[in-house]
């Protein structure tokens, strides 16, 4: 059974790009909101690119996606999947990431997950650069002890070939 209160409102009923973006339109649950040990899966950013040279810009990621997602469909057309009737899935904000103390930002983070996962809720992190996504995994192999895996999109290949004289190998 799905709950209203997960699905992303109908644009006949809001058109996509009026309100509050969240991710998918989804209901946006902060960490003391009463409904929130309801989510099976939560979105959430991590607003951050400072193991980067130049400051790329990875850090507006999270914002970007949440508006892009608003254009997302409540059913897949091609497949007729309605993946928001299978689980409570929801937007839980961004982990605050401060822009300067690389340290104080990966333990905020890994703190940010750790609380998500003690309340059971499986972690979809969006944004940021690739340290990132250590921290979510950190946080998964305390957690669960057993395998896991992880899906990463990314908006470029990393599969240049060798610079300034480096070895492919």
């Amino acid at each position: 059974m799905s709950d209203p209160f997960f699905q992303p409102p109908s644009g006949t009923d809001l058109p996509r790009y009026a309100g509050v973006p969240s991710f998918m339109r989804l209901p946006y649950l902060p960490a003391d909101h009463p409904r929130r040990s309801e989510v099976g899966i939560g979105i959430f950013g991590l607003p951050w690119d400072g193991a980067t040279s130049n400051r790329p810009g990875a850090r507006h990621g999270p914002r970007a996606l949440r508006d892009a997602s608003t254009m997302l469909r409540e059913m897949n057309r091609p497949t007729g999947q309605l993946p928001f009737k299978t689980a409570n899935v929801a937007d839980l904000g961004d982990v605050a990431m401060s822009p300067v103390d690389q340290d104080e930002a990966l333990e905020n983070a890994q703190a940010f997950i750790a609380g998500v996962l003690a309340q059971g809720i499986r972690p979809f992190m969006a944004g940021g650069d690739h340290l990132c996504t250590l921290t979510v995994l950190r946080e998964l192999r305390k957690a669960r002890g057993e395998a896991f895996g992880l899906v990463l999109l990314d908006s470029h290949t990393d599969l240049y070939p060798p610079y300034f004289g480096g070895s492919a190998n």
